[in-house]
């Protein structure tokens, strides 16, 4: 049992402790300090005086009860073998729908739009979709808020267009998953309807509801998306809780006949034949009993109060188990769950087959850099994704599987966030490609990713549509920033970066639409887009295709061992897969200036790079090259 005189080095020995404290000490740019042996006879007690007070005797009890919390729960054994499973050997492509292609010229891309493009992510290899949300709502935060989990948007077609699309997909052989929002609702749900009728509706029960104190908010906590996480009912003179947006409501997990009614919803879904599910934010299903106010620390390091209440939720374990049995395990399907906050130890607690919660995560440590969020002006360093990586390639396990993401509708464009040379945009492209592809884990590469799309380069407010960013704008002014500063910061880090329409042509609004799209199309559309990379052998679609078709003609790109190769080595990044079968050898240049090769290989054992005809003793910037060895 943890007490305030355990030593930071037995806390460290905890899968939550490990992950708590190299969070913290990553946030502050400071890791390093995890290796310092004087630091960890540090007593938990003696933190309260070493912080001067930022660090105080409730934030030490809080994080005591966790770390008794994840001493007491099983971890099995890993296995010896990975068990093959037809997701593991899935290339995922994820769909943001509003964005991928606009079928009946109404400028909102759609489900006909995508059944258009079937034959594309085909013809790239793609063998399994993720589709953001789709359900009815009035898109608060782009479909994130559902009104109703059984209807289709209006703007995306009907369900009969759904039954259509998950045909044609079926038949193509790609599976299909949906994206899941079970942590809130809409305030417009029938659901939230009901409860905000009275105390005593039967509904009441369904969402959060707490009076307020001394004429206030329940509690601290603050959204994620500005303000605090709790509007008031006059009505009932109670605070109704929502940590994301005003409209999306948080679902009392506690309450027995409302997750009932989630499992009669999913199987309902699963009934139709979809193959999974990727499930938004679900770490957070969980809050602390009580909800004690937040720490004022892990606010000031993450900019969100009262997260440490969920993020490690009591029961997020019991309840994912539930909610396992009664849905997914009944059916051959795929879950992945978004859950921010997680490290690599206490990720396993999630995904490890034997728990029988979750089939994979998605973990965001690698999406910025340390001490950095996606909002800050900085060139990204590619030897600190190495070194992560490399830790959950090496520590993760068999039992547990690793998904591949460098990214999604909510960063900006990876490649902006490498390099701001045009003429690095193609090899950077692929260098990612290379890590996403021949990395042991599901890769899961987003629309655009495969022609190496870059930020939408917007300059004005006015164009931007994500309301995570128009309320970061007002409170970056609000804190005195000048106009063109907070604007800068959108502009670098905005989740519409993600979201402009996919790039079809040179055409007008890039030939995602004959009209004006719902937000405007990037700045470099007529260089970058699927059209003229097609034609283009050299192109970055055409190095993701043969990539992709590596992946699926060689299992060993899968399933094989990952072995690193001179890690130490800065700003190059070698490494083996290898079975009983083949062996391959990747060699990465990480930076912009060229690096000394680490090894001689025979160039006619040269499989792809993205330089051609380029063997010398020096890897250009951002040089790949991919060999296949024979096995001896």
């Amino acid at each position: 049992m943890f007490s305030k005189n355990s030593r930071l080095g037995e806390v460290m020995k905890n899968p939550l402790g490990v992950d708590i404290i190299e969070m913290l000490l990553g946030q502050m740019n400071i890791n390093k300090l995890i290796v310092n042996n004087l630091i960890r006879q540090i007593k938990l007690k003696s933190l309260i005086r070493l912080s001067k007070g930022k660090i105080d005797d409730k934030f030490i009890n809080m994080l005591i009860a966790k770390l008794n919390h994840y001493d007491n729960l099983l971890l099995p054994k890993q296995a010896e073998e990975i068990k093959p499973t037809w997701w593991k050997e899935a290339v995922a492509y994820q769909i943001y729908p509003r964005s991928f292609k606009d079928s009946n010229q109404d400028g909102i891309g759609d489900l006909c739009g995508i059944i258009e493009k079937l034959d594309y992510l085909q013809e790239l290899g793609i063998n399994l979709i993720w589709l953001s949300p789709i359900y009815d709502s009035p898109n608060d935060d782009n479909g994130y808020d559902i009104r109703d989990y059984k209807k289709i948007m209006q703007e995306f077609g009907t369900m009969q267009d759904f039954d259509r699309l998950l045909l044609e997909t079926h038949k193509r052989g790609i599976r299909l998953i949906m994206d899941l929002v079970i942590n809130h609702t809409s305030d417009e749900h029938k659901w939230f309807v009901e409860s905000s009728k009275s105390k005593d509706n039967p509904y009441r029960e369904y969402y959060i509801w707490e009076k307020g104190k001394n004429g206030k908010e329940p509690n601290n906590w603050t959204s994620f998306f500005s303000g605090p996480a709790w509007n008031y009912d006059y009505k009932t003179n109670e605070w109704s809780m929502h940590i994301w947006s005003k409209k999306q409501m948080d679902l009392n997990w506690n309450y027995k006949p409302m997750r009932n009614d989630l499992y009669e919803m999913i199987n309902w879904w699963l009934d139709k034949g979809i193959d999974g599910f990727r499930l938004d934010v679900i770490n957070f299903i969980s809050k602390e009993s009580q909800l004690p106010d937040g720490h004022t620390m892990i606010e000031e390091l993450i900019g969100v109060c009262g997260v440490e209440n969920y993020a490690f939720g009591p029961h997020v374990h019991s309840y994912l188990q539930e909610l396992n049995k009664n849905t997914f395990s009944n059916y051959d399907v795929v879950t992945v769950g978004e859950t921010p906050g997680l490290g690599l130890n206490t990720s396993k607690y999630f995904t490890h087959e034997s728990r029988e919660e979750l089939n994979m995560i998605f973990n965001f440590e690698h999406m910025d850099n340390p001490g950095k969020d996606r909002f800050d002006d900085y060139q990204y360093d590619l030897n600190i994704l190495k070194k992560q990586l490399v830790k959950w390639q090496m520590d993760y396990g068999n039992s547990c599987w690793n998904s591949l993401f460098l990214e999604n509708h909510d960063f900006p464009r990876m490649i902006s966030k490498i390099t701001n040379e045009s003429k690095y945009y193609g090899v950077v492209g692929k260098l990612l490609a290379t890590l996403l592809l021949t990395l042991k884990g599901t890769p899961f590469i987003y629309q655009g990713q495969e022609i190496g799309m870059i930020n939408a380069g917007f300059d004005l407010l006015e164009e931007y549509r994500d309301v995570e960013s128009i309320n970061m704008y007002d409170k970056l002014i609000k804190k005195g920033m000048t106009k063109e500063e907070a604007l800068r910061r959108i502009k670098i880090g905005s989740r519409d970066n993600a979201r402009v329409p996919m790039q079809w042509s040179s055409n007008n609004f890039a030939g995602f639409s004959d009209v004006n799209p719902w937000i405007g199309v990037s700045q470099n559309y007529k260089t970058i887009n699927v059209k003229s990379q097609l034609k283009d052998n050299n192109s970055v679609y055409h190095f993701y295709k043969s990539l992709v078709e590596y992946r699926k003609g060689y299992k060993t790109l899968v399933y094989g061992d990952f072995i690193p190769y001179k890690l130490n080595k800065k700003n190059r990044f070698a490494y083996y897969r290898k079975d009983n079968e083949s062996t391959f050898y990747i060699e990465i240049n990480l930076c912009s200036a060229k690096q000394k090769r680490l090894k001689e290989i025979d160039p006619t054992k040269l499989l792809l790079s993205n330089y051609i005809n380029h063997i010398t003793d020096f890897l250009e910037p951002y040089e790949v090259d991919i060999y296949m060895l024979n096995n001896h």
